[in-house]
């Protein structure tokens, strides 16, 4: 609408101070349809340069956030790295463990993204800043310029447990590699390292029963994978 009063001030000031004779009344609609011209310009202006009659509206919206690999044995949050700098970062991210698709965060400069590790509850909390206009009124009179609701930020937070890794695209790729490589002796490494274990327990305590020794080698088999994980992982990493 204030589109609409700028054009038919500037068709009233034009139309009265050309075809007007000269007198009181052409002063004052002069005076009148200049000020609402000037009034007008000055008003788009200032919407579309310092957004007047907008303020900002923060709103913030909890999801889910599982697992984005398809692996059962670990957690992980992936990111691909926009630019040769790494100072921007896509997120990609599955809000329940049977979604297909994966969902990913904006790759705009309006865009932040951080990881925090928590003891609580794994998720994705998004906090959305945007204009909106103050009132209705507000609304009517610059809501032709389709600026209602634009993006000034937008904050991604992760929460994730210690137990998450967090990688890049390329670094779980080369981590996949790296499993499927040592696979095989992974097991047999395993498989001396639990008789190791065992052997120590029992110089220890030879009197060990079948339930403990049980115990004992479930704990160490898993110990010896946690290690190797570790390790596998660390590689990946180094992987630009």
């Amino acid at each position: 609408m204030i589109l609409v009063l700028l054009v038919i001030s500037t068709i009233a000031l034009f139309l009265t101070f050309v075809y007007m004779k000269s007198s009181t009344t052409r002063l004052v609609l002069t005076a009148i349809f200049g000020v609402a011209l000037v009034g007008s310009l000055v008003a788009v202006v200032a919407n579309d340069s310092q957004h007047f009659g907008m303020e900002k509206v923060t709103t913030t919206k909890t999801t889910t956030l599982a697992s984005a690999g398809s692996s059962k044995a670990m957690d992980l949050l992936l990111y691909q790295s926009v630019g040769t700098a790494d100072k921007h970062r896509v997120y990609i991210y599955k809000q329940t463990a049977s979604q297909k698709k994966v969902s990913h965060t904006a790759a705009s400069v309006k865009t932040s993204n951080q990881v925090k590790k928590t003891t609580g509850t794994t998720k994705l909390v998004t906090k959305t800043t945007r204009w909106t206009y103050r009132s209705n009124a507000m609304k009517f009179w610059f809501g032709i310029a389709d600026n209602n609701h634009e993006l000034v930020k937008r904050q991604n937070t992760f929460y994730v447990k210690k137990t998450w890794i967090v990688l890049s695209t390329t670094q779980a790729k080369k981590l996949s590699q790296l499993v499927k490589q040592q696979q095989a002796t992974l097991k047999s490494r395993a498989k001396v390292y639990v008789a190791n274990e065992v052997k120590v327990a029992m110089t220890k305590n030879p009197n060990m029963t079948k339930a403990q020794l049980a115990k004992l080698e479930k704990a160490a088999a898993a110990k010896y994978q946690a290690q190797a994980m570790a390790s596998m992982i660390q590689e990946a990493k180094s992987t630009k």
